[in-house]
């Protein structure tokens, strides 16, 4: 049986605490909307990539739909095993060794409201013959507005700052440039930060990953329920739609996770829970 070390059962039971704490505020909002939506829970188990149910690990798919929320996902999982020797080939640390350890969340919600923001949130620990963190957070508004847009990179900001005045130039240059759409010649969002490979000193690292979390929490809520029962027009759910085409693109074209989570024998309907639930192309 694999026995997860002290840095890796830490990091998990951190994402799983996050999990909790995350969807009993958006279900907060959904009973302050005067909704009784709540998160179901579906557990899986992984698969190798010869699609054996031995692969290691698994996780936990976290769905909610409701008035506010039109679609949100919270994953969670943790999963162990050994790349494809192609994938393995791409991974930080596997080109000599194929096997890895991996535990994060990810987040992705679709609102109902198209003034409020949809938004991405991912943090991760892996494991190969290196051990680093990755993650970031992202605002993706139909509509934006820029109190919005300042506040939540001002809260992204201040996690960074506390830990390492470089990180928010740098990390936001990277969010830049990683949400781009190269087809469409757009950014997804209005961004906020990205990071990968975060590695060497596991406490400070582990304690900026738990920062960005705890922003996220702190300033997405607040967004949400300042906007989201503003007046909205068919004319801005029509650009909404539109908006998330775009969206499904890049998610499907373009995202690590996506391609990291098919790779690693993930649970399908999981990784695409990022997709929105409805969306036009013209």
């Amino acid at each position: 049986m694999f026995e997860l070390d002290e840095e890796q059962q830490a990091a998990r039971t951190w994402f799983e605490s996050l999990r909790t704490r995350i969807c009993a505020a958006f279900e907060a909002i959904e009973h302050d909307a005067g909704s009784d939506a709540r998160f179901d829970y579906v557990a899986w188990d992984r698969e190798d990539h010869n699609g054996a149910a031995e692969g290691g690990g698994g996780g936990v798919r976290a769905v909610m739909k409701g008035r506010v929320f039109e679609k949100v996902g919270v994953n969670v999982s943790t999963v162990h095993g050994a790349f494809s020797p192609d994938f393995a080939r791409t991974i930080h640390g596997a080109e000599s060794d194929p096997n890895f350890f991996a535990t994060g969340i990810s987040l992705v919600a679709h609102m109902a409201n198209p003034h409020v923001p949809a938004v991405h949130m991912n943090t991760r620990f892996l494991v190969t013959t290196k051990r680093w963190f990755g993650g970031g957070a992202d605002l993706n508004p139909p509509i934006p507005d820029d109190r919005d847009t300042a506040d939540f990179h001002a809260a992204l900001k201040a996690a960074c700052d506390a830990h390492d005045p470089e990180h928010y130039p740098r990390f936001k240059a990277w969010a830049d440039d990683y949400f781009y759409i190269p087809h469409r010649k757009v950014h997804r969002g209005v961004g906020g930060i990205f990071y990968d490979h975060l590695e060497g000193d596991f406490a400070a690292n582990f304690a900026f990953t738990r920062a960005v979390g705890e922003a996220f929490l702190d300033i997405f809520p607040k967004i949400v329920r300042r906007r989201m029962n503003d007046h909205a027009t068919e004319a801005d759910r029509a650009r909404m739609l539109a908006w998330r085409g775009r969206y499904a693109e890049f998610n499907l074209v373009y995202d690590r996770g996506t391609l990291f989570g098919l790779k690693t024998g993930g649970n399908v309907d999981a990784i695409l829970m990022s997709l929105p639930p409805v969306a036009t192309w013209e």
